[in-house]
């Protein structure tokens, strides 16, 4: 065994030996540790951003975009956020033990269903920290061991959050080896990870489709597919104008590094003419560059010619493809080409229409009048989300405690035997 191989077999085979006790772990040891993980970052947040100051120099130095340098950044104020996001996940019911369903057979036995940890969850992911509690938040609550592996680009960061929730999670009762960091930047370590079906019961990765697609082809884990969000928005013929301006805006602006930032906007033949001339002028003054069909460059003449390319990518940054459409028929057969089943969006006044948008659209998330922002754990309720799964095995869309368990059968006889 190389000294890359030795590294990360090592920290599995802890986190291994660590599922086994947290799966039968009291709800208040655990909550009890995710609130001590939460004050941890807080009174630690010097050492953790001194730690990301070093990353984002890097990044700067390698000339990562303004979007990735976003995500990357960490400042007081998303450390707060980290730590809510664990003080949220204590408020949530534990799904350890709950009897999801109950039955008599005929012989008298008694079947049901209670839920269990998956074991020991492994995540891949790119240049957010925050990803880093929210895994370790989620996986413990849920009984659940967790090895991480960050995207070499957030090493210092990943590895300052790791030395002190770790450290607050095994100081309030949690096995050590609950929460393991794989410190190897090399490609190697993930490619280890990736096939360690002895130890990791469930790969998660999170980040670009380059990244998914080689987890995906790499792995012999099983894998949970996330996160790539090609998302469009339809400003239907009745659609209220207003309105639609209002969501394209936060859809694309709000946060423009996200997966579930709109890439796509699709515009009605008929509502384009006084729909794209306005909010085209608000979006470039957000500094959003516009790749439009060519009807779209009628109303928005100093917009770029939109590339077959454009309509498949996922742009991760200010710019934004746009096309008119003739019909809802035609938007749905754009969003069916070139969606990645994340998140979709309809404005429209329209019942009937909007109800077949919801019917049709073949999407983790379906929303009628509002933004695609909103697909996110914490939006939902879940307290802090572990990914967003675009497939439909186990788990779809945000997945939260729930979707970090899976169910085994319980049987209560009182001496039945079969003939």
């Amino acid at each position: 065994m190389n000294p890359i191989e030795e590294a990360v077999v090592t920290k599995a085979r802890r986190a291994k030996e660590a599922a086994r006790r947290l799966a039968y772990l009291p709800t208040t040891v655990k909550d009890k540790a995710l609130l001590a993980m939460a004050d941890a970052l807080e009174r630690e947040k010097e050492f953790i951003l001194e730690a990301n100051a070093r990353d984002m120099e890097a990044a700067r130095a390698k000339g990562l975009s303004k979007a990735l340098l976003d995500r990357l950044m960490l400042n007081e104020k998303r450390i707060q956020e980290m730590a809510q996001g664990l003080r949220d996940v204590v408020k949530l019911p534990d799904p350890v033990g709950e009897i999801v369903a109950m039955w008599k057979r005929p012989n008298g036995l008694m079947i049901g269903q209670m839920r269990v940890p998956l074991g020991v969850v492994g995540m891949i992911y790119e240049a957010r920290p925050n990803v880093t509690v929210d895994a370790a938040g989620l996986c413990l609550k849920a009984g659940n061991a967790v090895v991480l592996r960050g995207g070499s680009e957030a090493l210092n960061s990943n590895a300052a959050i790791v030395k002190v929730i770790a450290r607050a999670a095994v100081e309030s009762g949690i096995p050590e080896g609950a929460i393991e960091f794989i410190d190897r930047p090399e490609r190697e370590a993930a490619q280890v990870l990736m096939r360690l079906n002895e130890y990791i019961d469930v790969l998660i990765p999170r980040g670009g489709a380059g990244l998914i697609q080689t987890v995906v082809r790499t792995a012999t884990v099983p894998v949970i597919e996330t996160g790539v969000g090609n998302c469009h928005v339809y400003v239907d013929a009745a659609a209220d104008l207003a309105k639609a301006e209002a969501i394209v805006i936060n859809a694309k602006c709000q946060r423009p590094g996200v997966c579930n930032a709109m890439e796509t906007l699709l515009v009605h033949q008929e509502v384009a003419p006084r729909f794209l001339p306005a909010v085209g002028e608000k979006l470039k003054e957000r500094g959003v560059e516009i790749r439009g069909c060519p009807i779209t460059l009628q109303y928005l003449p100093w917009a770029r010619p939109a590339t077959e390319e454009d309509w498949a990518t996922e742009f991760l940054d200010l710019i934004l493809a746009v096309k008119v459409v003739q019909s809802l028929d035609e938007a749905l057969d754009h969003i069916y080409r070139y969606g990645t089943k994340h998140s979709e969006a309809i404005v429209t006044e329209d019942y009937s229409t909007a109800r077949r948008f919801l019917k049709e659209v073949d999407a983790a998330a379906v929303y009628v009048n509002a933004s695609t922002r909103f697909t996110d754990g914490g939006q939902f309720g879940f307290g802090a989300e572990i990914g967003i799964s675009t497939q439909k095995l186990h788990a779809r869309g945000p997945m939260g405690l729930k979707e970090l368990t899976t169910i085994k059968y319980i049987i209560l006889g009182e001496g039945q035997v079969r003939e």
